[in-house]
């Protein structure tokens, strides 16, 4: 069975990121070989420190590696509602979502709706969500760079977005984006979320996920 890997969390120039009193609630992926650091450490935990703040160069580089995500002949389809704790996008981001995800998701330094566009000009877009999935999964690896941690919900009111930003018909909100500073797990309160938040990640095995000579005949037995 080949090794396991669970590299410290490095930036590029070799230095740890600082962190908060979280050590326990890493959870670093367990892969057969090394991977990029951003995504071997990229998970999606629920409890944020609600005193850290996200800054505007923070947001800036995150919507940026949003933006340069690829797409379908380059037709762009993702765009992003954003807020910042204590200003109106992020209040009205907070109330459209389901309660069981505004519970934790206020304590978040930033809260983002992931809107894909489903025609331009010449006409519909094709595979809009899937432009926009790329585009979402490039900003939360951006946020496990910059020592933040995100998390992506379906929970939430698309009409209560389409409603409270004035949202042309061609444009569907279709996920839900918490970034923030990392916490301990015990600022959930809640036990069942606590226990949540600290159970291990699991993922299939290789060998039910990619296939070589036909369905179920694996890559990597």
């Amino acid at each position: 069975m080949p090794p396991k890997y669970s590299e410290p969390f490095r930036r590029s120039d070799g230095e740890h990121y600082a962190r908060t009193t979280v050590r326990s609630v890493r959870k670093t992926a367990e892969t057969s070989v090394p991977l990029t650091p951003a995504i071997a450490e990229r998970w999606s935990p629920r409890a944020f420190d609600a005193a850290a703040e996200l800054t505007g160069p923070q947001l800036t580089a995150l919507l940026e590696a949003a933006r340069w995500a690829p797409s379908f002949g380059n037709t762009q389809p993702a765009r992003y509602l954003a807020g910042r704790r204590g200003d109106r996008a992020f209040t009205l981001i907070l109330e459209a979502l389901n309660p069981g995800n505004q519970a934790w998701a206020f304590r978040a330094s930033a809260l983002l709706i992931g809107v894909m566009v489903t025609a331009n000009e010449k006409g519909d877009i094709p595979y809009a969500e899937y432009g926009l999935g790329m585009a979402s999964e490039n900003l939360v690896l951006q946020a496990v760079e910059l020592g933040l941690v995100a998390h992506q919900m379906a929970g939430f009111s698309a009409e209560a977005v389409r409603s409270s930003f004035g949202l042309p018909e061609h444009a569907v909100p279709r996920i839900a984006i918490a970034v923030g500073t990392l916490a301990d797990a015990s600022v959930l309160e809640d036990e069942r979320r606590i226990q949540r938040e600290l159970a291990p990640r699991h993922r299939l095995p290789l060998s039910e996920f990619a296939f070589g000579d036909g369905w179920g005949d694996p890559v990597f037995p």
